[in-house]
């Protein structure tokens, strides 16, 4: 027997708006919702992000975060569309000629666009 991962849980200052960039990051659905907190996924609700309300503002690097790869377009393509829905580029030290991007979403919470692509 093993576990799984089933949910990430993020904590955020408005769950409403960073699901929703996350979602639209995704492609994933909100599956559940409530005045603390919103669940995104894919349908089968096999692994999700949960944004749980936390008044406390980030205030360093994320010890843990989100890789991503485009699915249908190159990696200048989606980094154009990461950019238009909120997210921002950061400097954490990586190496100017880095095979990928370092980006923030709307709250500050780090996450990188990788080369290539992943299956849909």
């Amino acid at each position: 027997m093993a576990a799984r991962i089933t949910e990430l849980v993020l904590d955020c200052t408005d769950p409403e708006r960073l699901a929703g960039f996350w979602a639209e990051v995704l492609g994933y659905e909100v599956l559940d919702r409530d005045e603390v907190s919103v669940e995104i996924g894919e349908l089968d609700g096999r692994t999700t992000l949960l944004f749980l309300r936390n008044p406390d503002r980030k205030l360093q690097k994320l010890r843990l975060h989100i890789d991503v790869r485009a699915t249908d377009r190159t990696q200048d393509e989606e980094l154009e569309r990461l950019l238009a829905l909120g997210a921002t580029r950061v400097d954490i030290g990586q190496a100017e000629d880095a095979s990928w991007y370092t980006l923030a979403d709307p709250e500050g919470n780090e996450f990188c666009l990788l080369s290539g692509r992943a299956d849909p």
